[in-house]
């Protein structure tokens, strides 16, 4: 099986780690590839021509790329186990309005919290925490986004669980006293080996992320 599935990947990428968690979900093995992003692969190049980006999940040859349209594809052809998105199609356009919420709020002022200084800083702090209590709003009292399950919402948002750290160090803020619950519900998510083999380590990321922010800062 691993023969004809190639993830081309990058550890820290929080989109990466969404197709990774989708991927060990399923039980499905496959070949690991890790991409040196300043010296992208001629791999990725072909397979990627647009964005030129990682994931790239390559399937019998054909790439299919965007790390959510990649999870959806994955709970579509390996439909027979541990499904992510609802089988109603309200549940499922739900499921996927929260997961482009993640993109659209969290990932941007994410970026901007342990990436820049001063007011510009500040100010994604303030909507960054504003976006959070959003989902926790939407989460309110369930185990997961969907309910019950594990499924789509929860695999596009834990991956940035990873930049906790990095943000209440970089942003001088606790996300516990502003959000409990969203981190109960990520600490439940981490009790699944799905997630727990996916996330690296919060303190390796913060160190990467701080050395990433000298390079942009040197330039």
């Amino acid at each position: 099986m691993a023969d004809d599935i190639i993830l081309l990947d990058f550890w820290s990428s929080p989109f990466a780690m969404r197709v990774r968690i989708a991927l060990a979900e399923k039980g499905i093995e496959y070949e690991a590839r890790e991409e040196d992003l300043s010296n992208k692969s001629s791999l990725l190049l072909k397979m990627n021509p647009v964005h030129k980006q990682i994931p790239v999940l390559i399937h019998k040859g054909r790439p299919v790329c965007e790390s959510l349209i990649t999870v959806q594809y994955i709970d579509e052809v390996w439909s027979h186990k541990s499904p992510l998105l609802p089988s109603h199609p309200y549940h499922r356009a739900n499921a996927k309005f929260w997961a482009d919420f993640a993109d659209k709020k969290i990932y941007p002022t994410g970026k901007l919290v342990w990436g820049a200084t001063g007011e510009v800083q500040e100010g994604a702090k303030k909507e960054l925490i504003e976006s959070m209590k959003v989902l926790e709003g939407e989460l309110g009292d369930k185990p997961y986004f969907g309910g019950e399950s594990f499924g789509f919402t929860d695999v596009a948002l834990i991956p940035f669980y990873t930049w906790f750290y990095s943000l209440e160090t970089c942003g001088d803020f606790s996300i516990i006293a502003n959000c409990p619950n969203l981190v109960a519900w990520a600490k439940r998510c981490m009790q699944r080996e799905s997630v727990s083999k996916s996330l690296p380590d919060q303190y390796k990321v913060y160190c990467f992320l701080v050395e990433l922010k000298k390079k942009f800062e040197a330039k």
